[in-house]
């Protein structure tokens, strides 16, 4: 398998992995280990820097597949771009909510962002299975 592939297929193997694991357990982890109000501070910190590294490291991926598999870097540079917003837009949305107390729109807000996550993460494993085609 060509270096660019290897690659290609690590990059995607790591967002899966990192997606998977910090939207399934570190929130998890932290409402467990800290109190809501430092845990919910924490979070506000990483969630801006969970984007970029699915910005960055979508597009990376992106870059090292498009010359193998076009659809596949396509929808990695979707995973990328469609984080864009989710950063941008989405998470400042759900911190005004929260600051407001407005649970209505934190709920719906929220929905959407782990509907998003899911999706991306589903995006990922299309194009991981992908390698094996």
């Amino acid at each position: 398998m060509p270096a660019q592939d290897i690659a290609a297929l690590l990059l995607t193997a790591l967002l899966f992995g990192g997606m998977t694991l910090f939207s399934s357990a570190f929130a998890a982890f932290l409402f467990k280990s800290l109190p809501a109000d430092r845990a919910g501070a924490l979070l506000r910190r990483a969630f801006p820097l969970f984007y970029l590294w699915v910005i960055a490291t979508a597009s990376l991926a992106a870059s090292f597949r498009f010359s193998r598999d076009s659809l596949g870097a396509a929808i990695l540079a979707a995973v990328a771009l469609s984080a864009v917003p989710a950063r941008q837009w989405l998470m400042p949305a759900i911190n005004r909510a929260t600051d407001r107390g407005d649970k209505s729109s934190f709920a719906l807000l929220h929905g959407l962002s782990v509907v998003i996550t899911l999706g991306h993460i589903a995006a990922t494993a299309v194009v991981l299975v992908r390698f094996l085609l």
